[in-house]
Formats: C-alpha cells, structure tokens, sequence
C-alpha cells in the first residue's frame, strides 16, 4: 500500500519501464572487475560508486 503512488505513476506515464534491466545491463562493465569494488567495502564507498554510477549513465 505504500507504494501505490508509484504505481499509478508507472501505470499513467507510458515512458516509465517495469523494471530496471536496462540500467543494470549499461551499469554491467563498471562491476565486472575486482578492482572496481575496491572502494565499496564501506557503506559510504557503496553508496559514492552508485551515485558515480548512476550520474555517468544518466548525462
């Protein structure tokens, strides 16, 4: 029940996917080495590598 907003929102906007294996598809070479979690080992390096991530995926 509390995420109803978010699937009206889905439901409404036609542009919206069902799913985010798109992202994770474009995201894919970025994680597939070791070196690459080199900094997540803390809640904070995780969290800075998705922000990164995600800002490189978007522009």
């Amino acid at each position: 029940m509390k995420q109803w907003n978010h699937l009206e929102a889905f439901l409404l906007d036609g542009h919206l996917e069902i799913d985010n294996n798109r992202s994770e598809r474009s995201i894919k070479p970025f994680v597939s080495g070791r070196k690459n979690w080199m900094f997540s080992n803390t809640l904070r390096g995780a969290r800075g590598s998705a922000i990164m991530y995600s800002v490189v995926e978007t522009v």
